[in-house]
């Protein structure tokens, strides 16, 4: 009797069963397979070493293998290894193309994870860029208690929700925090800026004076003046023609501003109204009743869609362009104030107003609620302008001073002190945010960040009123009392 290891189909030097299988193993093979796999090979079932059963046999003497005899049994051996190898290699062909496959799967998936990580990522930097502009840390320079009069709504019998009319929309988040756009004239071209342009003949020469000016946003080209004679009037700067004088207006117009996206302008007067004007009719299409006592500021919110006004009834007011309907009207009761002037900040949910005794005054929108103060100034604030990137604020008063606010820290960082005397009545950013540019007893043109000036204008024979920078800062147009609109530029 001889027996035949189940594993190497030889006979086995020391044999050993296998109580699971009952088969006959070479113990040296079997060792090793139950080391690597822990079970039986022929039916798989768990074994270990300690359950293997020594068989005691006479040791046998080999015979000769027939292949070792015959030229065809070494042929078929050969043919029969070469048939196993080929096999062996098309088993690795398959199992390497699904290892590929499962590969290129997972790099596809790690691909797609980290463009979702980046775009979260971006996102929760925005949020806390808005988060930090719109509600700053305790402890820093926060108002005292300020109550403030219930919205009252002209025409209705609620106050209505202002959250649903507002927000940050995904085109007013692009507008934050945008880069510099290369088009932008460097600070060395601007400070060769000089007079390339002068007109005088837009408001009568009778009541001479321009008190405001604004660009159209989408095309600079078109200049937007109100006047002391009680007009509004558009103009084409690229072909140097009036475009449209409107006229209806019973005092003389302090504020003007053009829609961005509709052929539509605002003004706003002494004569406690605000008109909104079709600019190709050039007719009034509604007249906006929204205060008792002169009109002294008026904002366009981001969605184009609403107008912020002040006046020195004390009061601001939330209007909706359409209708001409006053949505909401608040005071603050403890100032007891006029107000004289106003701004939207660029996401629209907060927004300035200047007053009568020195006060910078921050709101929230939706809540109409006072959240912040800034106290610096003496003498009735005069203008102010909120950076593009919605961290800056410049504020100006009567007292020769413009002050820079960081609106994330909520305290004053920056004073640029004048000259004694000097008046400013008009402050502006520039669309990307790198210039700021006020007007008054003359124009002057800073750099932001360094705050230092590079341009400095003295062409108006009167006090310049409104002053605005042309697309990519590639002109600037200024306005004044001596009843002239004038262009720097290369």
């Amino acid at each position: 009797m001889s027996l035949i290891c189940s594993i190497s189909n030889e006979v086995p030097e020391h044999p050993c069963v296998s109580p699971v299988s009952n088969h006959v193993y070479e113990r040296r093979l079997i060792e090793k397979y139950i080391a690597e796999n822990g079970t039986d090979p022929i039916n798989n079932q768990p074994l270990s070493e300690e359950q293997l059963i020594d068989i005691k046999v006479a040791h046998p003497i080999r015979p000769k293998p027939p292949s070792a005899t015959s030229i065809p049994a070494i042929l078929k051996a050969l043919q029969d290894e070469w048939d196993a190898v080929m096999l062996h290699s098309f088993t690795l062909r398959q199992q390497l193309q699904t290892t590929r496959q499962e590969l290129s799967h997972a790099l596809y998936q790690h691909d797609a994870a980290c463009r979702v990580i980046a775009r979260l990522t971006k996102e929760v930097t925005a949020a806390r860029e808005a988060l930090a502009t719109l509600k700053p840390q305790a402890g820093l320079i926060v108002p005292q208690a300020v109550p403030s009069s219930q919205p009252s709504v002209v025409g209705a019998g609620e106050p209505m929700d202002l959250g649903e009319l507002v927000g940050m929309t995904p085109e007013i988040i692009q507008k934050r925090g945008k880069t510099v756009p290369e088009e932008l004239v460097k600070p060395e071209e601007l400070s060769k800026y000089r007079q390339v342009a002068s007109h005088v003949g837009l408001h009568s020469a009778s009541i001479p004076g321009i008190l405001a000016l604004d660009l159209c946003p989408s095309d600079t080209n078109k200049i937007l003046t109100g006047g002391a004679d009680k007009n509004v009037v558009v103009f084409d700067k690229s072909s140097e023609q009036i475009l449209a004088t409107l006229k209806g207006h019973t005092k003389k117009v302090t504020s003007v501003v053009f829609h961005p996206s509709q052929e539509l302008v605002f003004s706003a007067s002494p004569d406690a109204t605000i008109r909104i004007w079709s600019v190709p009719n050039a007719s009034c299409v509604q007249v906006v009743r929204a205060h008792e006592s002169a009109v002294t500021g008026l904002s366009l919110h981001a969605t184009g869609d609403y107008l912020l006004s002040s006046s020195d009834d004390q009061y601001w007011a939330f209007s909706d362009i359409q209708t001409g309907r006053v949505l909401t009207k608040v005071t603050d009761e403890t100032s007891g104030c006029s107000l004289t002037c106003a701004q939207f900040h660029p996401d629209g949910l907060i927004f300035g107003t200047g007053t009568m005794d020195s006060q910078i005054k921050i709101w929230d929108l939706k809540e109409r609620t006072n959240v912040a103060n800034f106290p610096g100034h003496s003498g009735p604030i005069t203008s102010i302008a909120f950076s593009e990137n919605g961290y800056y604020l410049a504020t100006a008063a009567d007292d020769s001073s413009v002050k820079l606010w960081d609106l994330r820290k909520l305290k004053n960082f920056k004073t640029l002190q004048l000259d004694n005397n000097f008046e400013v009545k008009s402050l502006i950013f520039d669309q990307s945010g790198t210039y700021l540019a006020l007007g008054g007893t003359d124009v002057q043109i800073y750099i932001c960040k360094q705050w230092t000036e590079i341009l400095h204008f003295t062409e108006h024979s009167g006090v310049t009123t409104g002053v605005a920078f042309g697309h990519h800062a590639k002109f600037i147009a200024s306005t004044g009392m001596d009843r002239s609109l004038k262009f720097y530029s290369l």
